[in-house]
């Protein structure tokens, strides 16, 4: 599998399987929301307890004890989620996630089941994220012709503050122009119409490739070259020959800022509930990149029925250092050791 460019923020707009460490990483920009365990992959991988992930562009799922065993799910490929009755591997019959997901012309069926009784939290953090992430497409999708413009006014997103306000701008999209003026953010770039705003183009600077001064027939032109999955648009304005230099060299500033540390629009306030947005970092995550449990290599689970209830019963013995009856200590292992990772943990 190549290795992706950092640049083009993929994430939330494809749907992975078994993917190498490098793609779980988190990108610049993405935050995780919520980390939520044990949770089955149900329908792919019954029977084995993983862990979900829930960032601002994407749910991610692996098996706590092989990661490499895992899904990247974009949430611009949800189609929906809702709650199904299934028949789970580990806890039988119960409620749990179904989403429906739809990348390269595929549909994706997938149904995650928490296996804390009576919880439901992995459905209300990625319901609430997904919402968030639909309400905030103006972050990340470019717009033609839409009610981005209010009596002359940016209709300003929360977390945009405008940093360029260029009159005298010809967008080049007709044979004569149209005059108009544009606007840059820490965003996106907007141009609108002197005599119609609905007559604009809201362009976030995630959807834009590159931005450059090419000659055209109507002299030097600042050109904007929109990513294919964004429309592969090729924008052409026009300023005074004084200011297209200087206006070129501040939006290619402003296009490499947002490109280093992306702003993706996603927030959640969860209020009261029960998940909370995490303050955890790249490194944290990059825990999963080798199989082991939640502790690490070393981790001894004391009873091998608490891992797979369906194991035949195992006949206890008796221990003289600690006067009981107990399983049978795995090879390697010894109370002493056991004693001495709890009290240090």
């Amino acid at each position: 599998m190549p290795k992706k460019e950092n640049t083009i923020v993929w994430q939330d707009r494809e749907v992975l399987f078994d993917l190498p460490f490098s793609y779980l990483k988190l990108r610049s920009g993405e935050k995780i929301f919520d980390r939520i365990e044990p949770i089955e992959d149900t329908k792919g991988n019954s029977g084995v307890k993983g862990r979900m992930v829930v960032t601002n562009l994407r749910i991610i799922w692996h098996s706590l004890s092989s990661p490499r065993i895992n899904l990247s799910i974009g949430l611009n490929c949800i189609l929906s989620a809702s709650t199904r009755t299934v028949n789970s591997g580990l806890r039988g019959t119960t409620q749990a996630l179904h989403l429906l997901a739809a990348y390269n012309s595929n549909k994706y069926e997938f149904i995650f089941t928490n296996l804390s009784p009576n919880c439901v939290r992995h459905y209300t953090s990625v319901v609430g994220v997904h919402k968030a992430y639909t309400g905030s497409r103006t972050y990340r999708d470019l717009k033609l012709r839409s009610a981005i413009i209010q009596n002359k006014q940016l209709r300003m997103l929360p977390l945009e503050t405008i940093c360029i306000h260029e009159h005298g701008v010809w967008n080049l999209s007709s044979e004569s122009g149209n005059l108009g003026r544009m606007l840059a953010t820490n965003v996106r770039v907007v141009w609108y119409a002197d005599i119609n705003e609905g007559f604009n183009i809201s362009m976030p600077y995630i959807t834009i490739e590159s931005i450059t001064v090419r000659k055209s027939k109507f002299g030097e032109t600042l050109v904007m070259v929109v990513h294919a999955w964004a429309g592969g648009y090729v924008l052409g304005f026009r300023t005074e020959p004084s200011r297209l230099q200087p206006l070129l060299a501040e939006l290619q500033t402003l296009h490499q800022a947002y490109t280093e540390k992306p702003i993706f629009g996603v927030e959640m306030d969860w209020g009261n509930e029960a998940p909370k947005q995490t303050n955890d970092e790249i490194e944290d995550f990059e825990e999963i990149g080798e199989p082991r449990g939640e502790m690490g290599p070393s981790l001894y689970l004391a009873s091998q029925l608490a891992r797979n209830e369906e194991e035949a019963f195992i006949q206890p013995v008796y221990s003289s250092y600690l006067g009981l009856a107990i399983e049978p200590l795995k090879e390697g292992f010894t109370l002493k050791s056991l004693f001495e990772v709890q009290t240090t943990s």
